[in-house]
């Protein structure tokens, strides 16, 4: 059986391929020495691209592994991660087949990790203002709403870019995520955040600028904002009752549900009065004001430091090291090994 994976093992990078051709290979050749192993991941592509790499690429580093149904971009990832897993991986680095991430790069995304600063890296788009001019408008206006709601969903109030693909992940991680749980397609990057939210694993941003060589990106904002909106108010609930009610129990679980009666008992007295003396013609009198504007006032208030408190409850102290060595059963689970 393979050996499971430890701090000290390889470093594994997953190309996710769907209609990438024209440009996986030059992405393969680019990948830097310090990578043991290249796991391509034909999602089943109709140009097969899987059959393409398997006889142009010589690289003794690269596996390709053949999914039978597109399962979408997070189903081919982790594939990937369950191979990487088998082969004992340590850290595993996601990068795209289209060139639009450079491996060069790779280096300052496993570095925090391999140092035990993080257990995750992200790419940020945003840390450069003058490179976000080669991003487009619509995209650029699109990612922004796609970070609030994910800073709201996954508790990393201090991450933006979320579905920025360029990611790495400490294999103790990937080991304990319920991978048949993770969303598959456009919605993966900001799901798996809230997945790692649940774990309180560290993550962190490495500044990269916005590059598009090639074609333009199949994400439509029109198409995904819906989804991406659903899924993150799901993932919202999630995450409040679960660290909130059930982990722990802290002066947040006190301050949002008084805040949500106080504000919604403000707003609906508030507007009923407001209603009915309009239609009596008269005016309110500073006690029904006061009855509606006081609990309107401190519900907002409590409202906004439970932002603050949960702003301050983004985890800090990676948890990759202290969970030592993966229970081989788990691991068996997740690779099928």
């Amino acid at each position: 059986m393979p050996a499971s994976p430890n701090a000290d093992g390889p470093i594994a990078v997953v190309i996710p391929c769907y209609k990438v051709r024209k440009h996986v290979l030059g992405v393969i050749e680019a990948i830097p020495p310090e990578v043991a192993q290249v796991w391509v991941v034909d999602d089943a592509c109709p140009e097969n691209t899987g059959d393409y790499v398997q006889a142009q690429c010589r690289d003794p580093r690269v596996q390709v592994v053949r999914l039978p149904v597109n399962g979408g971009v997070g189903a081919a990832v982790m594939a990937g991660y369950r191979a990487a897993l088998a082969a004992g991986a340590a850290i595993m680095v996601k990068i795209d087949g289209d060139g639009q991430m450079p491996p060069s790069r790779i280096p300052q995304f496993i570095t925090p990790i391999q140092q035990g600063l993080a257990d995750y890296t992200k790419g940020n788009r945003f840390f450069d203002p003058e490179s976000l001019s080669e991003m487009p408008g619509v995209r650029l206006f699109g990612n922004l709403m796609l970070s609030f709601l994910t800073k709201l969903s996954s508790g990393y109030w201090h991450v933006v870019d979320p579905t920025n693909g360029y990611t790495a992940i400490d294999a103790r991680l990937v080991a304990r995520l319920r991978m048949d749980k993770i969303a598959t397609r456009y919605f993966f990057e900001s799901d798996l955040l809230f997945r790692l939210g649940t774990l309180r694993a560290v993550v962190l941003d490495v500044p990269m600028r916005a590059e598009y060589p090639h074609e333009e990106s199949s994400l439509s904002i029109k198409r995904v904002i819906g989804p991406f909106l659903l899924g993150n108010l799901r993932n919202l609930a999630k995450r409040v009752i679960y660290m909130y009610y059930l982990r722990d129990f802290s002066l947040g679980s006190l301050l949002l549900p008084m805040g949500l009666v106080l504000t919604a008992f403000g707003l609906l007295f508030g507007s009923f009065k407001w209603t009915h003396l309009m239609t009596l013609g008269t005016t309110a009198s500073a006690g029904t004001v006061m009855l509606a504007a006081l609990p309107l006032i401190l519900g907002i208030q409590m409202l906004l430091t439970f932002i603050q408190f949960d702003v301050q409850n983004v985890p800090r102290t990676p948890v990759g090291p202290l969970l030592g060595a993966i229970d081989d059963a788990a691991w068996r689970e997740q690779t099928g090994a």
